[in-house]
């Protein structure tokens, strides 16, 4: 069972799917940089069907007036619930950005997830938008986690040797079948977020030791090998090319959401959302130390219709309780669609850089187009909790500064570079 980029989204929400998601090289026009229509013909969905609805972008406030909120981890743990019924030997794992991208999460340095997360018993995670909680914060989380805190391509900066804190790896005995779960973190965070909040660690995609990890694991008896991953989608495909022996890679960071895998050689891996939108269930057939077969669902989670864990509902609740007013104070009403998620701005960038320029006298306004944050309809109220799910980062700043017109362009061509290498190993993000 796969989660992944939940973003401390506790509650239901409404999320639309990327109208412009641009792949470049190789990957120009493959899955997932297809959207809408495409999307929709490439997998069989019928026009307005739940599907439709989950997984492209169109008619998005109509359909979302239909088909309701999704999410919810009270209704996330009604699926993972169910599905251990069906498997009790089932492996849950958090592909991370977990602690980060809410008001109560930022209050509570991501104490509220933690305590919601680990009544959901996953058995591993790895990790990205954590460390933004600050090296010192996130050391005595993970000191108290019950489960796997996993990444092989963590390192100690000073001494350029693997982590003691994140474990490479760790075993598992399911089914009668040994598996290896190996972590993979984001490996561009001092890029990406500011190195001065995580100074001991360094990253790195590091195929070489995480071959090294595969080989060693094997040798241990491993039959299946699992790469829980927070490289981002198109980082994942060539990581399987140039790396054997990986059976599944559990995708996460970019937030796609696809319907079926993607096969790179023997390697599956598969793309499970953002924002507790998805549960993926893979069901894997392993043989004589060989996966001979699998079966893969990805369960879009909509909170009208699935009935919360009302253990989970309470602890929500608990963790909420204590900011409830200012949660709720409405600041104001949008007047049209606010969604974020594609590869260029949304209309909720286009609102932060609008207050930007009102409320600063600036004459420009640039902020990073980060893919986290619900969407808000038309006639929707805002409220403080709104705005927080698309801003709660913990060195968030507004600066105002003076530019010329060729530093601006500087600005924008490495950025531009950044998202559109046609290595992906170079779309390093920030």
């Amino acid at each position: 069972i796969h989660v992944t980029d939940i973003h401390a989204q506790l509650k239901p929400i409404y999320f639309r799917e990327p109208e412009v998601n641009i792949g470049v090289g190789p990957n120009k026009g493959e899955v997932p940089h297809v959207t809408g229509a495409d999307f929709r013909k490439l997998y069989g969905i019928d026009d307005g069907s739940p599907s439709a609805y989950a997984l492209t972008y169109n008619d998005f406030t109509s359909l979302a007036q239909a088909y309701g909120r999704v999410g919810g981890l009270d209704r996330v743990s009604t699926v993972i619930n169910s599905i251990r019924a069906a498997r009790p030997d089932a492996l849950l794992l958090d592909g991370g950005d977990t602690w980060h991208g809410s008001y109560t999460c930022y209050q509570t340095e991501g104490q509220d997830m933690v305590n919601v997360m680990n009544a959901l018993k996953p058995d591993a995670m790895t990790f990205h938008w954590e460390f933004t909680l600050g090296s010192a914060r996130v050391q005595e989380i993970v000191d108290g986690l019950p489960f796997a805190a996993l990444g092989q391509n963590i390192f100690d900066a000073e001494w350029d040797e693997p982590s003691e804190l994140f474990k490479p790896y760790k075993f598992f005995e399911r089914g009668g079948v040994k598996i290896a779960v190996i972590g993979q973190a984001f490996p561009y965070m001092p890029i990406a977020n500011p190195g001065w909040m995580f100074p001991e660690y360094s990253f790195g995609i590091r195929d070489e030791n995480m071959q090294a990890m595969v080989d060693e694991v094997r040798d241990m008896g491993a039959e299946l090998v699992v790469c829980l991953s927070h490289n981002g989608f198109d980082v994942d495909k060539k990581m399987a090319g140039r790396v054997s022996g990986i059976d599944v890679i559990l995708s996460g960071h970019t937030h796609d959401a696809l319907p079926e895998p993607v096969l790179v050689g023997d390697t599956i891996i598969i793309a499970s959302g953002s924002n507790g939108k998805f549960v993926s269930r893979v069901d894997l057939d392993v043989r004589d130390g060989q996966m001979m077969g699998f079966r893969h669902k990805l369960i879009p989670i909509f909170s009208d219709v699935i009935a919360p864990d009302p253990v989970i509902t309470s602890l929500i609740d608990e963790q909420r309780a204590p900011y409830k007013a200012e949660l709720e104070q409405v600041i104001g009403q949008s007047e049209s669609l606010l969604y974020r998620r594609g590869n260029f701005n949304g209309t909720w960038d286009d609102l932060i850089c609008d207050a930007l320029i009102s409320e600063r006298d600036a004459d420009i306004a640039m902020s990073p187009g980060v893919r986290w944050g619900p969407s808000i309809l038309p006639g929707q109220d805002i409220t403080r909790e709104d705005i927080w799910n698309v801003t709660s980062m913990t060195y968030g700043k507004a600066y105002r500064t003076e530019m010329t017109g060729e530093f601006i362009h500087v600005i924008l061509e490495d950025v531009g570079d950044n998202l559109f290498n046609p290595d992906p190993y170079y779309q390093q993000g920030g």
